[in-house]
C-alpha cells in the first residue's frame, strides 16, 4: 500500500502554508499506511551554514550538549533546535561528514534523518496525524515538500525504516512498490562510497539517484536510468533543494494523481488528498504516464520539464 504527498509551490505566498496543506494531504492517506509516516521540508537557507536533522528514541539524555560536542570538534559555531525526537542541528558549510564521524563516536545512538542547505525531515512510527502533530508540520513553511505514510511489507516497522530517505545533500525520495534487485545494486552503491543505513529498498532507490547524480546526470536523467538499472515496480517522489520530480515504472500499477495550477504542483497517491487545495476544482489533473519523467524546478519556472523515458 503506501500513500505519497507531494506539493511544489509556485506562488510564495502560499510558502507559510506548506506545512499545513502538507499535513492535510498525509493524513488523508492514513488508510494507506497508518503504521509510520514522515514529511521532508524544503526551508529557509542560512548562508555559511548547512543543517543537519537528526533523532533520538531518549532525546533529553542524547540531545543535551550536543551542539556544545559538535562545535568543539567542527571548529566552528553549532546551533539547535529540539522537536520532540528530532533536533535541527545548524553546522558549518562543508562539515557534514567531521559532523558524521562526530556523532558516531560521541552519541552513537543518535540517527541522522537529513542534511543539506534546506531541507529538514521528520518522521516517527505512529499515524500519520500523530507524527505531524509531534512535530507540529502544519506551523512550517516552505517551497516544497513531500511526505508518505508507510504500511511496512518487507521490513518492521521502525523509525529508520520510515520514509523519506535522504542520501545526498538536499535530495531525499519516497517510494510505492517493491524493488527486487535492491540487495546487489546496494552492495554496488556501498562499493562506490555512498553512505546507506538501512535495509530498506526505498533507500536503495534514494542512493542509487544519489549516485548517478554523483557523476554528473541531472535528476531528470538519473530517473530515466532508474528505469532500467531498477528492477521491481515502483512510484518514485524525489525532492531536490530546488523542486522534485516523478516517475513510474513501466507497468504503473501503483496508483497516482497529479495536479497543476498557476499556483502549484501537487501529487497524491489518491485524488482524495488532493480535494482540499485551493483552486483544486479549476486545476490541471492527470495521471502520470508510465516510464515518463515529470520535473519542476524553481530555478525553471514557470515550465516544467515533461519527458517520455
Amino acid at each position: 500500500m503506501c500513500g505519497i504527498v507531494g506539493l511544489f509551490l509556485k506562488d510564495k505566498s502560499l510558502e507559510p502554508e506548506l506545512g499545513k496543506m502538507l499535513t492535510s494531504m498525509l493524513i488523508t492517506m492514513t488508510d494507506r499506511g497508518p503504521d509510520s509516516a514522515g514529511i521532508a521540508i524544503y526551508g529557509d537557507e542560512s548562508k555559511g551554514s548547512s543543517k543537519m536533522t537528526v533523532q533520538s528514541d531518549a532525546p533529553d539524555l542524547e540531545f543535551s550538549g550536543l551542539d556544545s560536542a559538535l562545535a568543539d570538534a567542527l571548529g566552528g559555531a553549532v546551533s539547535m533546535q529540539v522537536i520532540s525526537t528530532h533536533a535541527v542541528l545548524s553546522i558549518p558549510a562543508g562539515s557534514f561528514e567531521k559532523a558524521r564521524q562526530t556523532l558516531s563516536e560521541v552519541r552513537p545512538n543518535v540517527r541522522i534523518m537529513s542534511r543539506g542547505d534546506t531541507l529538514e525531515i521528520y518522521k516517527e512510527v505512529g499515524l500519520p496525524k500523530d507524527v505531524a502533530a509531534r512535530f507540529d508540520v502544519s506551523s512550517m513553511s516552505g517551497t516544497h515538500g513531500i511526505g508518505h505514510t508507510r504500511m511496512a511489507t518487507e521490513s518492521a516497522v521502525t523509525t529508520m525504516g520510515a520514509h523519506p530517505f535522504n542520501t545526498g545533500d538536499d535530495q531525499c525520495l519516497v517510494h510505492n512498490g517493491s524493488l527486487s534487485n535492491h540487495n546487489s545494486l546496494r552492495r554496488k552503491l556501498r562499493r562506490e562510497g555512498i553512505h546507506i543505513e538501512t535495509e530498506n529498498d526505498t533507500e536503495v532507490g534514494a542512493a542509487y539517484l544519489t549516485w548517478k547524480m554523483r557523476e554528473g546526470a541531472t535528476l531528470g536523467e538519473a530517473l530515466e536510468s532508474a528505469l532500467d538499472d531498477l528492477d521491481g515496480f515502483f512510484t518514485f517522489l524525489v525532492g531536490t533543494k530546488d523542486g522534485f520530480g516523478v516517475v513510474r515504472d513501466p507497468i504503473a500499477c501503483k496508483p497516482a494523481v497529479m495536479a497543476e495550477t498557476d499556483r502549484y504542483v501537487a501529487f497524491g497517491s489518491e485524488y482524495r488528498a488532493l480535494v482540499d487545495l485551493p483552486g483544486i476544482e479549476t486545476a490541471r489533473v492527470w495521471e502520470p504516464e508510465p516510464a515518463t519523467v515529470y520535473f519542476w524546478s524553481h530555478n525553471t519556472l514557470p515550465t516544467n520539464t515533461e519527458k517520455a523515458a
